[in-house]
């Protein structure tokens, strides 16, 4: 039996957020190509246009000018079609652009349970993590990030104990479900 076509959704775009770092741009990368779609990720965008890592442009302009790369950023992603966009949910929910980007495309949320984030955090941070306003921020950061989920028509992946390809071969399912209904 020959594989699914999952480039079905010719006008559709692919949205993911959540909170499943340190991998979720691979997890993106890996999605994007099996699912056909061209990959742009908003953080790695802005990363380009300034020539600087995020935390490097809020040291140097400062969070008003990354706010501001971030909405330009966002207001060309509503033109794009066949993309899979990986964008923070705190990004998503104050682009201004949320009803454009949910009416030409499906949103993901990729979770985990808060003892997992905590590992995770306690890894990605390493010795800062012991440090409590470090903690704290990490932890406000995903309180924002997750505010997303209080939204409708927003579908939650769990990736507490889902390695990474079951995940993906999970969200291409889903993608493959919906073209089917759609007909």
């Amino acid at each position: 039996m020959a594989a699914p076509d999952l480039r079905l959704h010719g006008d559709l775009n692919l949205v993911v957020t959540g909170y499943v770092e340190p991998n979720r741009p691979r997890i993106s990368r890996q999605l994007a190509s099996r699912l056909g779609l061209r990959l742009i990720d908003v953080e790695r965008e802005i990363e380009e246009r300034l020539g600087a890592t995020l935390e490097q442009i809020r040291a140097t302009y400062g969070e008003r000018r990354l706010k501001a790369i971030e909405t330009s950023i966002m207001d060309e992603l509503v033109l794009h079609r066949r993309a899979l966009i990986r964008v923070s949910g705190n990004t998503l929910l104050n682009c201004g652009q949320l009803p454009e980007l949910q009416r030409n495309g499906i949103i993901v949320c990729l979770v985990a349970s808060l003892d997992s984030i905590l590992r995770r955090m306690h890894l990605t941070l390493g010795a800062r993590y012991h440090n409590r306003a470090e903690r704290s921020r990490a932890l406000g950061e995903l309180q924002r990030e997750w505010r997303i989920r209080e939204l409708p028509n927003v579908v939650e992946f769990d990736a507490t104990y889902v390695n990474e390809a079951d995940l993906i071969e999970r969200i291409a399912d889903y993608w493959r479900d919906i073209a089917l209904r759609r007909g």
